[in-house]
């Protein structure tokens, strides 16, 4: 895997240049869905923040959606104890409520009303968010952890990548026992290997890629 270095404004730029390029905006009426994965240490939902920007000064409305407004309530998502590793891999975000709520909506066809988040894990309580009309052409932006085992519709993806080492210096002491999942999840879906673009970002400061398309 070759790797340049980049800037995360410069990453954003590109990215929103790939997806604005004749030859990938989609047909009328259609979107484009973009997955930005990493550990809660990649900090996804910055590069998410700056592609919104890129792709705005290019005349292309966006909305991002952070998978954690698409949690399971506690009562679930703690069944087998607050550090259980099998429920935070496979139970803990509502995946049926984001190909419903999220992908559904942006499927060829589609209404294009996005509900941006669920489920509130602070209140333990729904959000009761309004429903966002995004407009045809316009592109969904879906961040956070574990995103690349689910078969999401991407039509780019991106993989925020750290080694165990970095992921370990970054995670918050309250959230270690998660690491095991990470490195489960790097033995059996390889998020390298089936994101369109990958990033180094065990230094947040001097990220680098693999450019798009080469991940």
């Amino acid at each position: 895997m070759q790797w340049e270095a980049i800037t995360w404004q410069r990453m954003a730029e590109r990215l929103a240049g790939h997806l604005d390029n004749p030859d990938h905006v989609p047909e009328q009426g259609s979107w484009q869905r973009v997955g930005i994965d990493g550990a809660p240490a990649a900090e996804t939902g910055v590069l998410a923040g700056r592609l919104a920007d890129a792709l705005r000064l290019r005349g292309r409305p966006s909305l991002v959606v952070p998978a954690d407004g698409f949690l399971r309530p506690a009562s679930l998502r703690f069944e087998f104890g607050r550090e259980d590793v099998d429920s935070y891999l496979g139970g803990w975000y509502d995946t049926a409520a984001l190909w419903r709520e999220v992908f559904g909506p942006t499927d060829p066809g589609g209404t294009g009303r996005v509900l941006p988040d669920l489920w509130d894990p602070v209140t333990d309580r729904a959000t009761r968010s309004s429903y966002v009309e995004l407009p045809p052409g316009g592109v969904l932006l879906v961040h956070g952890p574990l995103l690349l085992g689910h078969w999401f519709p991407f039509d780019l993806s991106v993989h925020i990548r750290l080694s165990a080492g970095a992921l370990a210096r970054r995670t918050e002491e309250s959230a270690r026992w998660t690491l095991p999942a990470f490195a489960r999840y790097e033995a059996d879906t390889d998020p390298a290997s089936a994101a369109d673009v990958v990033v180094r970002a065990d230094d947040p400061r001097h990220p680098a890629w693999t450019g798009i398309g080469a991940g």
